[in-house]
């Protein structure tokens, strides 16, 4: 595991120590039944869909957003545009993300039945129930971060709570456990397969992973491209390599218009898909 992820991993087990200072596992979980059943995923029969990021930072590239900028207003105007789910980064020390983030995004996608999905580096099972409270559709699941018995540990609460489950691989070690776990959890219609393109050790993006990983992932799950999307060639690009979604940040974060540029990278993708 690389330094960054090491920090990462260790600053969520001491979030979660912390949080269960104040809301036990059990009172979490009763809460967690009590709550509304999320929006589910529903992908477009197209071929090409989009996950749009709320990301208020990135490590590699500093603030995306503007402190006025409005979370609720940004994930509707993803929503509008097409978007499938809009991912939210909930870590704070190096991404500005807070639980209420995703707590506000969901509240203001609901309407639309746009699910939102916690997009963090979970190490319990309890901050998969803390998605679900917060009103959360699905989770990000980084292969990488964990041993295998604790990443089933995550699928499975996921599993139980509705939820569905982005599996983030970097490498072909990690896609080799994610075809392990997508075994062991057949028939489930909430897992996505995704690669994410950025080097861990750099922390700089390398589009080319996507191409390369591609064939090597399960055809028997939707397929997403994560952090190698930044312009509308790069969403044709990634739908002829096979891939049924994009997840975008930075671009659209970046972008003066993000809802226009969501709705072009996906008529790129989906015009991708339709060629013979």
């Amino acid at each position: 595991m690389t330094a960054f992820l090491q920090e990462m991993a260790a600053g969520s087990r001491e979030r979660v120590r912390t949080a269960k200072l104040t809301c036990s596992a059990a009172t979490l979980e009763g809460q967690a039944r009590n709550v509304r059943a999320p929006s589910r995923l529903q992908l477009d029969p197209s071929g090409f869909d989009l996950i749009a990021e709320l990301k208020l930072r990135s490590p590699a590239a500093g603030p995306l957003s503007r402190q006025s900028d409005s979370v609720a207003g940004r994930v509707v105007a993803y929503a509008r545009a097409g978007a499938a789910a809009v991912s939210v980064l909930t870590e704070p020390s190096r991404f500005d993300g807070t639980l209420a983030h995703l707590k506000s995004a969901a509240g203001a996608l609901a309407p639309l039945a746009v699910p939102a999905m916690r997009k963090d580096f979970l190490v319990d099972p309890y901050q998969v129930l803390e998605a679900r409270v917060a009103g959360a559709g699905g989770v990000l699941v980084i292969l990488r971060l964990l041993p295998r018995d604790e990443l089933t540990a995550l699928l499975d609460c996921a599993t139980a709570s509705g939820l569905f489950v982005l599996l983030e691989a970097f490498d072909a070690h990690d896609i080799e456990l994610m075809h392990e776990l997508l075994a062991a959890h057949h028939g489930s219609n909430q897992l996505l397969a995704g690669v994410n393109c950025r080097d861990l050790a750099t922390l700089e993006i390398v589009p080319q992973r996507l191409l390369e990983l591609a064939p090597l992932l399960p055809a028997s799950v939707p397929r997403v491209a994560e952090s190698g999307v930044v312009s509308i060639a790069d969403a044709g690009r990634v739908a002829a390599a096979g891939y049924e979604l994009a997840l975008v940040g930075s671009a659209l974060m970046q972008g003066k218009d993000p809802g226009a540029l969501a709705s072009q990278l996906l008529a790129a993708g989906r015009a991708a898909c339709r060629k013979p």
